[in-house]
Order: C-alpha cells, then sequence, then structure tokens
C-alpha cells in the first residue's frame, strides 16, 4: 500500500499503512494489545475498552482498536506521532477496564467448558489486579436456548458482541442480538430460537469467556488432557482445515486451524460437530456373507474370498468405485491392485459426474477459493453453495458486502444470505445466456473478472456433458477465461473427487464409468464390484453381483456386501485430500482405528500379497513416492497448481428437466454424518423448521 504513516510504538518506530488502526499498528511493532470485542474479521464495536493505549496529546487513554493511524497528529516539529502501551496510565486504566468485567462475573473458573483456554482468565492474570473493591451481590442472567450446538451461560456474558457481528456480518443470518440497556444488556436469540446458520458453532471460538460453550462437548475434558493434532476436513470439498483433538482412543472435538487461503478460520457445523459419529456404526472386523447373512471371519478368511473371486473372474466382470471420504492414497493403492488384474472398470464419480477425466480444468476450482474476493460479478449454475460448502458461501457473502456484485443463479437456491437473481430452473435458461439473449449476460460480459460455478446439480446428470459444454461456450463469450483469469469453477461436494481424478481412478481403455457399471451389475455382465467406501448407492442397484464393501461405518454399502473389510476412518489415518481448487493437504492420525479395522492402503497391500499380485510398497512414504511418481504435482502441499484452461468437446443435447439440488440433506450426506446423533438432530430441527414455513406457522 503506497499510503503509509511513520509510527513510533513505546521506543520502535514502524512504517504502516494508513488505514490501520492503532492496535493493528502495534502488533505490527510486536507488541501484544488485550482485547475482548475486537477481532481481526469483524466490525469494530470498541465496547470492551480492554485495548487502552496512551497517546501523547490526548488527555486520555484511547481505544486502539478505533483509532486509526491516519487520525495521529505528528509531534510539534514534525516527528512521527507516538502510541505508548506500557505507561502506569495505561496500566492503571486497563486494571480498572478488568475491574469493572470482574464485577458481574461468576466464580465459574472450575466448572467452566472455557477454563484453561479462556481470554478473560488470561487477561485477568497479564493486566489485572488481585483484588475488587465491589462488594454488592452479582447480576445474574437467565440462559438462552441457542439450538443442540450452543450452550449458553449468560451470567458469565461480557457483552463484547463478536457473536452478534459474527452471525450478522460473516454468517449472514442475523438472529443475535442485545436488549436492554446499560447493566440490563442481554445478548439473546430472536424468539430464543436456534439459529439456522450451518456455521453457528464458530460463535464457540469467537466467545472469549464460557458465555457460549460447546453443547455436545460439555463437561467432557479439560484443553490440558487433549492430545491436538492437525488434520484436514473432509465433510465437503472445500477441505477446510482442521484441529482434532482426542483422550486416548477417543475423539472430543473438532476446531478450525487457520488457513487464509481455504476456510479462513472457519469450518461448518457439520464439520465441528460430526465427531460423535465416529463413535457409532463402526466396522471392527471383516465379514463374510454365508447363507444370505453377514457373519464376523478373520482377515486371512476374507482376503482368501477376495482374492479367489478376483482370480476367478474375467476382468471385463470386474469393478470398482470410490467414495466421497476416501484418501488419495487408498484410491491409488486399489487402482494399482485391480490394473495388476487386468481391471479397467474404475470409477471415483460416485455420483456419476461428467467431468472429463482427460481435462483438469475441467473438474477444478480454477480460480482458486480465495479468488472469490476478487471477481465482480456471479453466476451459480446447479449449486447451492450455502449447502453444498457453506464456508465458501461465507467467502461469496464476504465479496458482496464489500461492494457491488451481481450474484445470478440457474436452479434452485435458497436464501443464501446475499441478494441472488433467479434466473431460471434449468438447461433452458443456461441455453438463453449461452446464446447472450438473457439481461444476465451483459452483466457477466461488463464485469472485469466474471466468474461462472458449476454444481453437481448441474454435471451429475445423463446431460452433464452437454451443460458443462453450454457454460464453457458462456464462459468464453463473456470473458471468464482470459490470460490472467480462468473464472469457470467446479464445485464439487466430495472430498475424494479431486484426488480419485488426479490419480486416474477412472475407466481405462474399454472400462466402464460408473453408471454402466450399475447397468452391468443389474444385467450380469459385471460379475464383482469393489466399493472402496462408497455408500451412496443403492444396494438394489448392483443386482447380483458379488460386492466387496471396504469402509468404516455399517452403512448402506455395508450392508448390501458379501465381504466387509474394515477401514478406518479420516481422524484414524494419515491421509492426503486434494480439495476442489486442486490444493494437496495431508491430514494426520488423532486415533487409532478401532478392533482390527486397518489403514485402507494397508488392506489393499495385504491382499495384494494373498492375490499374489503383491504391490511394490510396504510403508505410506513408499506408497507416497509411488504416487507422487505418477503424479508429481501432489508432492506440493498445500500448493495449488493451475490447470491450463481447455473447453470441453461435444456432449450432445441439453435435456429441458431442470436442475436438482446435488445435497438434500446438508446434515446426512456421508455415513459419519448419518451415525451421528448430533447431524440427525439437527437434521431433524432443519426439516421440523421447513415445515413450519411451508405452513406458515412458527415453532
Amino acid at each position: 500500500m503506497s499510503d503509509t504513516r511513520k509510527v513510533v510504538v513505546n521506543e520502535t518506530e514502524i512504517e504502516v499503512p494508513a488505514g490501520y488502526t492503532l492496535l493493528q499498528a502495534c502488533e505490527a511493532a510486536g507488541v501484544d494489545i488485550p482485547r475482548f470485542c475486537y477481532h481481526e474479521r469483524l466490525s469494530i464495536a470498541g465496547n470492551c475498552r480492554m485495548c487502552l493505549v496512551e497517546v501523547p496529546g490526548t488527555p486520555k487513554p484511547q481505544a486502539s482498536c478505533a483509532l486509526g493511524v491516519r487520525d495521529l497528529r505528528p509531534g510539534p516539529n514534525g516527528e512521527p506521532p507516538r502510541i505508548l502501551t506500557n505507561t502506569p496510565a495505561v496500566k492503571k486504566a486497563r486494571e480498572g477496564v478488568m475491574e469493572f468485567l470482574l464485577i458481574n462475573h461468576p466464580l465459574d473458573c472450575p466448572i467452566c467448558d472455557q477454563g484453561g483456554e479462556c481470554d478473560l482468565q488470561d487477561q485477568a492474570m497479564a493486566f489485572g489486579v488481585d483484588h475488587t473493591r465491589y462488594a454488592l451481590n452479582k447480576r445474574a442472567v437467565e440462559d438462552k436456548e441457542m439450538g443442540p450446538l450452543v450452550k449458553t451461560i449468560m451470567t458469565r456474558c461480557i457483552h463484547c458482541t463478536r457473536c452478534v457481528r459474527f452471525a450478522t456480518e460473516v454468517a449472514g443470518v442475523p438472529e443475535l442480538g442485545a436488549t436492554g440497556r446499560g447493566e440490563s444488556m442481554e445478548i439473546t436469540t430472536y424468539l430464543e430460537q436456534a439459529l439456522t446458520s450451518e456455521l453457528s458453532g464458530n460463535v464457540i471460538d469467537l466467545c472469549p469467556v464460557g458465555a457460549l460453550t460447546s453443547k455436545p462437548y460439555a463437561f467432557t475434558a479439560r484443553p490440558w488432557e487433549l492430545k491436538k493434532t492437525e488434520s484436514v476436513d473432509v465433510m465437503d470439498a472445500q477441505g477446510a482445515n482442521i484441529r482434532v483433538d482426542s483422550r486416548g482412543r477417543e475423539v472430543m472435538r473438532i476446531l478450525p486451524r487457520l488457513n487464509e487461503d481455504v476456510n479462513e478460520e472457519w469450518i461448518s457445523d457439520k464439520s465441528r460437530f460430526v465427531w460423535d459419529g465416529l463413535k457409532r456404526q463402526r466396522l471392527d472386523r471383516p465379514y463374510v456373507r454365508e447363507n444370505g447373512k453377514l457373519r464376523p471371519a478373520s482377515w486371512d478368511e476374507a482376503f482368501a474370498v477376495v482374492a479367489d473371486k478376483l482370480a476367478g473372474t474375467a476382468p471385463e466382470k470386474v469393478a470398482a468405485i470410490a467414495g466421497d471420504l476416501c484418501d488419495t492414497e487408498s484410491m491409488f493403492a486399489l487402482k494399482g491392485l485391480l490394473e495388476s488384474f487386468g481391471v479397467t472398470s474404475l470409477d471415483c464419480r460416485q455420483d456419476g459426474a461428467k467431468l472429463d477425466p482427460a481435462n483438469r480444468s475441467s473438474w477444478l476450482f480454477n480460480s482458486g477459493i480465495a479468488a472469490i474476493e476478487q471477481a465482480d460479478a456471479l453466476l451459480l449454475v446447479g449449486t447451492d453453495p450455502r449447502a453444498e460448502a457453506s464456508v465458501l458461501n461465507a467467502r461469496i457473502r464476504k465479496r458482496w458486502l464489500a461492494g457491488p456484485f451481481p450474484v445470478g443463479a440457474i436452479g434452485t437456491v435458497g436464501d443464501l444470505t446475499y441478494e441472488v437473481e433467479r434466473l431460471g430452473a434449468g438447461p433452458d435458461t443456461l441455453a438463453e445466456l449461452a446464446a447472450g439473449k438473457h439481461s444476465f449476460f451483459e452483466t457477466l460480459k461488463k464485469a472485469e473478472r466474471p466468474m461462472i460455478v458449476v454444481g453437481q446439480g448441474a454435471l451429475a446428470r445423463a446431460d452433464g456433458a452437454a451443460v458443462w459444454s453450454a457454460v464453457a461456450k458462456l464462459a468464453e463469450a463473456v470473458g471468464a477465461v482470459t490470460d490472467g483469469w480462468t473464472g469457470v469453477n467446479v464445485l464439487h461436494t466430495a472430498a475424494a473427487r479431486v484426488g480419485g481424478l488426479e490419480v486416474g481412478f477412472v475407466p481405462g481403455e474399454g472400462g466402464r464409468d460408473r453408471d454402466a457399471i450399475l447397468a452391468g451389475a443389474q444385467s450380469g455382465e459385471v460379475e464383482v464390484v469393489w466399493l472402496l467406501g462408497a455408500d451412496e448407492i443403492p444396494g438394489d442397484r448392483f443386482g447380483k453381483a458379488f460386492v466387496i464393501y471396504q469402509g468404516s461405518h455399517g452403512d448402506r454399502g455395508a450392508h448390501r456386501a458379501d465381504v466387509v473389510l474394515p477401514g478406518a476412518a479420516y481422524t484414524e489415518k494419515d491421509g492426503l485430500y486434494v480439495n476442489m481448487e486442486g490444493r494437496p493437504q495431508l491430514g494426520f492420525r488423532a486415533i487409532f482405528p478401532p478392533g482390527d479395522a486397518r489403514e485402507d492402503w494397508a488392506i489393499v497391500r495385504a491382499l495384494s500379497a494373498v492375490a499374489g499380485k503383491t504391490l511394490p510398497y510396504d510403508s505410506l512414504r513408499q506408497l507416497r513416492a509411488k504416487l507422487f511418481e505418477a503424479v508429481p504435482h501432489l508432492a506440493e502441499i498445500d500448493t495449488v497448481h493451475a490447470a491450463p484452461w481447455q473447453a470441453p468437446q461435444g456432449g450432445g443435447d441439453m435435456s429441458a428437466e431442470p436442475f436438482a439440488n446435488a445435497v438434500e440433506d446438508v446434515y446426512l450426506t456421508n455415513p459419519i454424518a448419518r451415525a451421528s446423533r448430533v447431524m440427525g438432530e439437527l437434521s431433524a430441527l432443519k426439516a421440523a423448521r421447513a415445515k413450519a414455513g411451508a405452513t406458515g406457522t412458527h415453532g
């Protein structure tokens, strides 16, 4: 930034952007300023007064979060303005503020879930005093109902209003606010109803005291008891960075990690609270179907059955489908094993999306997630980002709040938390736009950096390839593809999808795709189907085929299986996941899998030895070396390798059928979520809300 100012923080002179607040200038100089209400991603409230500093020439301490560097006056001889953070006056002012904050704060620390990671505790120790002059009774406030996720103890609230600002500004669901004034002020929800945002759990992280805590996690553990493991979220394809906190062999909670390019510091409620699904409905031993019923078996027995079946079946009659939560290594290993048998019918597109495996630009979020903030017009085609990637939806809202940003949608979308022009329901509208016969065409054409986001609701249908061709034609006509900008993006719903496409878990020469595999299973042409964590296909679609299911939960796939091989969930293995941008990210093992369950790549490797087709690696490190040799750019962790734009070819004609939503129930999209009681509760709550909305009543 060219407009900069010099300031002196204590004795250190630094140059900072003129738009900085004093608090940011102090942070830039390496001075820690206490704060409760200030947060980098929220508007400035300036109401806690904990960040007071002294500015020579002003009569009293200043709130550093609310005063800008450009508002400071230079010294009498033109010297840079000074900011003092460690004077007796500042110390006394902060002690006074802390004393006021603690007047009504209860002595709940021994029973408070925030204990050990509480800003109020930390700052009372660092900046407060060891006594109070207040002798009257403390104020008590009734707890509020905020639904099944957020537990409230409102007597602890210090009125920083972070939760109110988050709900209004970031989540776009203004359901929190304040009633009363002065000592009578209370933070509450509208009509004391559950929050309707898919991001509501983030207020738990934002709350600097124990007023808002996690209801499912309440009274279960202290932070110093937990082992903290960095990982990657697999509940959607965005690849949010998370931290898994575990104790012993149990995941206790999941928290977000900061990654500016992917999820900033937010995660969805589904990502945060799905952990109880890791404990239920687990597969912890192999099973073999005998006389129509599954019975427990040993690994040797299960491997012998699978190896015999693979050896005794013609390669063209064997197929494999990878599911939504698979790590990239397991798909690469299974591909290697099946190819050694001559099998070419593989598909990682469990939903049947018509994506060209040979054209990387046809299945990536090409611009990158962070580039949403640079776009100046957006068209959504067959996608509801609030349901399919709620953190990405918050990024779109952030861009919409920043200034003129027209958003149009083709397909069915609900309340996306920003203004949307609903253009039409399906391919007819898309064809009209592509031909330049719609007013929104001019909106996109006038934009400097137009962006088009295509969802699986448009691609996972019989005419998906034709829809993609029409989108590409439109993109090129409006200038969404230029030298410095590729604004044509695919929004995936499955964490494993891009990784599977990168390693080529797709039909080989003469192989069948997902639709042809299912058709072959029905007709008897496909006799063996290996499901690698694929649980979203109804069991009756496999006809009389012999089904091998490898996965972590007893869900649809395991119910239909003839052999069950118990795998590890995403928190129980080291794994590489590639998000929708094509960004490889590493997840690390937090706990061990239950019982006899094993990591998926290890199961495939052990089976290869039994089948006489031993794979050329004995460890995950060796497997990754082979994987990186085959797909070198995956070795560059957290780095996006852009794909040169190639317009998809052909595709035939589009049907008139409107685009359907790819996600019917956001809380029940995978086996872990379906095993979670919390997700079941959220799903029921959402259904009750929809019913109440349809009948015009409020519950």
